[in-house]
C-alpha cells in the first residue's frame, strides 16, 4: 500500500459505531436478545411489526446505556425520548426503526486512548438507544429474511470529528470496544455483528479548519479493514482534490455512503447521502419518554468496575510493568482478569505477567486456545513463579514444568515437581562441587579474563555448570562455589 502524501492535506475522521447490548431480552419485546439461534425463532409481534403491536422499553438497555455514559464522563440526560426514523427496506418490518434523534440519553463525554506511546483526549457527541433491524440472507435463487436480529438493542455511540489518521480510529475504536467489555455492557463480537462500525471521513488542506462533504464508509467489521478503508478514501478522496483544484469542493467530492472493497482496496460507491429531512423523524407515539432522577445515575456512577484506563495506569505505577506488558493485558480483558487472579497468589508482578503473557499465550498459540479456556489455573502459574523466585526451581526446568502444565492442564507444579526427580534443584554442594571442578580445568582462559576484570567470563563459567547439571544444579551454589574456588 503506497503510503498517502499527508503533507499538504488533513483528513478528518469521525466514528458512529453501533455496540449491541447484551440484555436478556430485546429492546421494545419480550423475545430472546440471543445470537446463533435457527432463523426466525427468537420474535414476537412487536418484531415483525404486525399490526396494533405496541413496544414496551427494555429497563436494562436503558441501565446499560447510563453505566456507558458515567463510565465515558458524559452527561446522562435525566429526560430523553424516542423517534421513529421511517425508511422503507425489507428487513425493517414496521417501516422505520425506533431511535432517539434530538434528545438522546447520552451528551458528550470522552474517550481517552494511547496512540503510539501517546495518550490522546478524544470528544464524544452523543450516545444513543435504538432497535436493530433484522438481517437479508441471500440464497442462490431467492433471500429471506432472518429477525432474529430485529429489535435487539443497539447503544450508538457517536464521536466528534476528533480524529486525524487512521491510527487515531483504530486507538478510539479499540479502547472503546475495551469499555464496554469492562462494563460488562456488549461482547462486541465483530465476527457475530455485535459492534459495527461506521467511518465519516473529509479531507481538507493542511491548516484550514473548515469541515469539508464527509463519506461514509458502512459497517466494517474488523479494525484492521478499517485502516484499510479509511487510507483508500483519503487517497481517492486527495486525488479527486488534486485532478479538480478550481472547482467547488462540494461539487468535486458530493456527500456519499461507500463501500470496501478489499481486494482492490479500493472505496466504492452505494449511494448519495440522505439528509434528516429524508427520514421524516417524529416522536414516537407509543413511548413515553425516559425520566431518570438524579439518585438513581449516581447510584450506576458509584457502581462502576475498574475501566482500562485505569487499570492500565495501575499496571504502569503500582505494579511497575512496562507500558507494552500493561497494554496487551489490559487490551484482552480476560486474559487481565487471569492475571488479577494469579496476582493474589504471587508477589512478583512483573515475572508473573511474562509468564502469563509470553511462557503459557505461546504454548497456546498454536492450538488458538485463550489461557483462560485452557484448564490451566491462575494459581498454578502463580505458583510455578513463586517456586523461582524461592529458589526452588531453577527457570529451565521452570520451562520444562510448564510445557508438562500445557499438555495435561489442570496438573499441579507442585505435583509434577514432586513426581519427576530431575526437576528438584540441587542445593548439596558435595553433588555440585565435582562439575565445578570440571568446569574450571577445562576453562582456565575465562578464569584469566575473569581475573582481569571481565564480568562476562565469570556468567559464562556459571552457564556451562548450569548446563552440564541439566540445569538443576541451584545457580547461587554454583556462583559461590566458583567465586571460592577463583579467588
Amino acid at each position: 500500500m503506497s503510503h498517502i502524501s499527508y503533507e499538504e492535506w488533513e483528513p478528518v475522521i469521525g466514528l458512529e459505531i453501533h455496540a449491541q447490548l447484551n440484555t436478556r431480552s430485546k429492546i421494545f419485546a419480550r423475545s430472546p436478545n440471543h445470537f446463533g439461534d435457527e432463523p426466525n425463532t427468537n420474535i414476537e409481534f412487536v418484531d415483525t411489526g404486525q399490526p396494533g403491536a405496541l413496544p414496551v422499553l427494555n429497563k436494562e438497555a436503558v441501565e446499560i446505556a447510563v453505566r456507558f455514559g458515567c463510565a465515558i464522563n458524559a452527561r446522562v440526560a435525566e429526560f430523553s425520548k424516542f423517534d421513529r426514523k421511517s425508511y422503507f427496506y425489507p428487513d425493517s418490518p414496521r417501516n422505520f426503526q425506533i431511535t432517539q434523534f434530538d434528545m438522546p440519553i447520552i451528551i458528550g463525554g470522552e474517550i481517552v486512548a494511547d496512540v503510539e506511546g501517546k495518550t490522546k483526549t478524544f470528544p464524544i457527541h452523543h450516545a444513543h438507544l435504538e432497535d436493530d433491524a433484522g438481517m437479508l440472507k441471500h440464497f442462490s435463487d431467492f433471500a429471506g429474511v432472518d429477525y432474529n436480529r430485529a429489535g435487539v438493542p443497539l447503544l450508538e455511540i457517536v464521536s466528534e470529528p476528533c480524529m486525524f489518521s487512521p491510527k487515531d480510529a483504530t486507538a478510539f475504536a479499540t479502547t472503546l470496544k475495551a469499555i464496554m467489555q469492562y462494563l460488562g455492557v456488549s461482547d462486541c463480537n465483530m465476527e457475530e455483528g455485535s459492534m459495527r462500525i461506521d467511518t465519516n471521513i473529509s479531507v481538507r488542506p493542511k491548516g484550514d479548519k473548515t469541515l469539508r462533504n464527509k463519506v461514509e464508509i458502512k459497517n466494517l467489521n474488523s479494525f484492521s479493514y478499517m485502516e484499510i478503508g479509511i487510507e483508500a478514501e483519503i487517497r481517492r478522496q486527495v486525488r479527486a482534490y488534486t485532478e479538480r483544484p478550481h472547482e467547488d469542493p462540494n461539487i468535486v467530492v458530493p456527500s456519499s455512503t461507500v463501500r470496501l472493497d478489499l481486494d482492490k482496496k479500493e472505496t466504492v460507491l452505494m449511494r448519495s447521502k440522505e439528509e434528516a429531512k429524508d427520514y421524516r423523524y417524529f416522536p414516537e407515539p407509543d413511548l413515553p419518554p425516559i425520566i431518570l432522577t438524579k439518585e438513581y445515575i449516581e447510584s450506576i456512577q458509584k457502581d462502576l468496575p475498574e475501566l482500562p484506563h485505569q487499570r492500565f495506569e495501575r499496571y504502569i505505577n503500582t505494579l511497575k510493568l512496562s507500558e507494552y506488558n500493561a497494554s496487551i493485558l489490559v487490551s484482552d480483558k480476560e486474559l487481565s482478569d487471569y492475571y488479577e487472579k494469579a496476582l493474589k497468589e504471587c508477589d512478583n508482578a512483573s515475572a508473573l505477567c511474562n509468564w502469563v503473557t509470553v511462557e503459557f499465550v505461546g504454548r497456546f498459540k498454536e492450538s488458538g486456545i485463550p489461557l483462560h479456556k485452557s484448564g490451566i489455573l491462575p494459581e498454578h502459574i502463580a505458583k510455578l513463579v513463586s517456586y523461582i523466585d524461592a529458589k526452588k526451581i531453577t527457570g529451565r526446568i521452570a520451562k520444562e514444568v510448564a510445557d508438562i502444565m500445557a499438555s495435561s492442564p489442570g496438573r499441579d507444579p507442585e505435583i509434577i515437581i514432586k513426581e519427576n526427580p530431575n526437576f528438584q534443584a540441587v542445593h548439596d554442594t558435595s553433588a555440585i562441587e565435582p562439575i565445578v571442578d570440571e568446569v574450571l580445568s577445562a576453562n582456565q582462559q575465562s578464569i584469566e579474563d575473569f581475573r582481569n576484570g571481565k564480568d562476562k567470563a565469570f556468567n559464562f563459567l556459571v552457564g556451562q555448570v548450569m548446563k552440564l547439571s541439566k540445569g538443576k544444579a541451584s545457580p547461587d551454589v554454583v556462583k559461590e562455589l566458583i567465586t571460592k574456588k577463583i579467588s
